[in-house]
């Protein structure tokens, strides 16, 4: 029996398409970061870029539970001294609504190049709209 290896130059990246409505934000997190390292394939291998590209639309219409959208907060520092930023997450849902599945997917993804590599392939939109029809996107329901 012989054992078959993934390579960088095999590799297909198939595009998936994710409707967010009425969904909860750690449930779309967690299959698209599956989807985007490659876990849903069979040939799957943690040290190659080995995942598909995912598309998100109608991040405007997603669920939260409980008490996150007034408690929840995010943070950034520019690393000068005393400009640290905080967020909520009912202004960042009002101003910049992709930048929730961005940061949520990016805690879940490897921390070095690879999981850079992978969220290149995230793209998010707040509408139903999207202009990858060219990829041909095949939708997940879960």
């Amino acid at each position: 029996m012989k054992t078959t290896r993934v390579r960088n130059e095999d590799v297909q990246h198939e595009w998936y398409i994710i409707d967010a409505s009425d969904k909860s934000l750690g449930r779309v997190a967690t299959v698209v970061a599956k989807y985007l390292m490659g876990k849903n394939k069979v040939a799957y291998s943690r040290d190659v870029d080995n995942g598909c590209g995912v598309i998100v639309t109608n991040i405007s219409q997603i669920r939260f539970t409980g008490n996150k959208i007034d408690a929840k907060r995010y943070y950034s520092h520019s690393r000068y001294i005393g400009n640290l930023k905080e967020t909520t997450l009912a202004d960042l849902m009002e101003k910049k609504p992709e930048k929730v599945i961005f940061h949520a997917v990016k805690g879940m993804l490897p921390k070095n190049s690879l999981g850079r590599n992978m969220l290149k392939r995230l793209r998010v939109y707040t509408d139903n709209k999207h202009n990858q029809q060219a990829q041909c996107p095949q939708q997940i329901s879960f």
